[in-house]
């Protein structure tokens, strides 16, 4: 039986914390922690009373990557096939289809996610962090594609994910070098959205955030503002598919918020539990 290395933790409030739970190696992930982690995501994404997901790791990292070790022991180790059976993986065939080798990196989510950064999220690692829409950072945080020193590839979305975050110049700078980028600089180039003295703490503060908002409008914003970015081929399309998905919201949410508004509510910007 597997060693249960990723801890699953739903609350009344519908916010679910997923954490990486294997300190002694820097939370480095191998193939059955990977699965661990998609059925994580999963579960957070198949529940309808968790809104907000936050991703950490336990101890003082978050993430060091896909554990080499596990890599360096395949049988197969030196073959052309080596790489596919190490990482026990297969090839692309449609998002939330075959599972990515650090597990859920091939899904999209339909809820927000927030990864909560302490320590180093590099390499496997820093794709994870990617897969969440925000991430929240201590000074302790680290991202890097440090797999550039052993030959190891970015083939969980970093190469997809990381230029649409902080732009393909800053990404390359990343990539090519592999480089360590620390908090300060990641809060500069938008790799981080927070730089706080407890990540896991700020990252429940924003979640709780999220959760005062009407969900369906959240959602349907984030799955336009995911859809211009990955998945459209022209400004046209974007926006048919940000009116169209919109649009569906308008009755549910939009008009009762409307006439929140008539009678008072968020005149001036304000926030009606606090701010952001």
């Amino acid at each position: 039986m597997a060693e249960n290395t990723v801890l699953y933790e739903p609350t009344d409030e519908g916010i679910t914390t997923i954490t990486i739970d294997r300190p002694s190696v820097r939370n480095a992930v191998n193939h059955a922690t990977s699965l661990q982690l998609a059925e994580a995501f999963q579960s957070f994404e198949n529940d309808s009373t968790q809104k907000v997901c936050i991703l950490t790791g336990a101890g003082t990292n978050f993430c060091a990557g896909y554990d080499l070790h596990e890599v360096a022991g395949s049988s197969s180790a030196g073959s052309s096939s080596a790489g596919s059976s190490a990482l026990a993986v297969g090839p692309v065939d449609k998002l939330n289809g075959a599972l990515g080798p650090m597990g859920p990196s091939r899904m999209r989510l339909s809820k927000p996610v927030i990864a909560a950064v302490s320590g180093h999220a590099v390499a496997g690692g820093l794709e994870l962090a990617l897969l969440a829409d925000l991430r929240v950072v201590d000074a302790t945080a680290v991202f890097g594609v440090f797999c550039r020193r052993f030959g190891v590839p970015l083939i969980d979305g970093g190469t997809v994910r990381l230029p649409r975050v902080v732009g393909l110049g800053r990404a390359l700078d990343m990539i090519l070098t592999g480089r360590p980028v620390d908090a300060q600089e990641a809060l500069a180039i938008g790799l981080a959205n927070r730089l706080v003295e407890d990540a896991v703490d700020g990252a429940r503060e924003l979640a709780r955030g999220l959760l005062r908002f009407p969900q369906r409008c959240m959602r349907a914003d984030l799955a336009a503002a995911q859809y211009g970015a990955y998945d459209a081929a022209s400004l046209e399309e974007a926006l048919r598919f940000e009116f169209e998905n919109g649009a569906k919201v308008v009755a549910e949410e939009s008009v009762a918020g409307a006439r929140r508004f008539d009678k008072g509510a968020g005149r001036g910007g304000a926030f009606e539990k606090g701010k952001l």
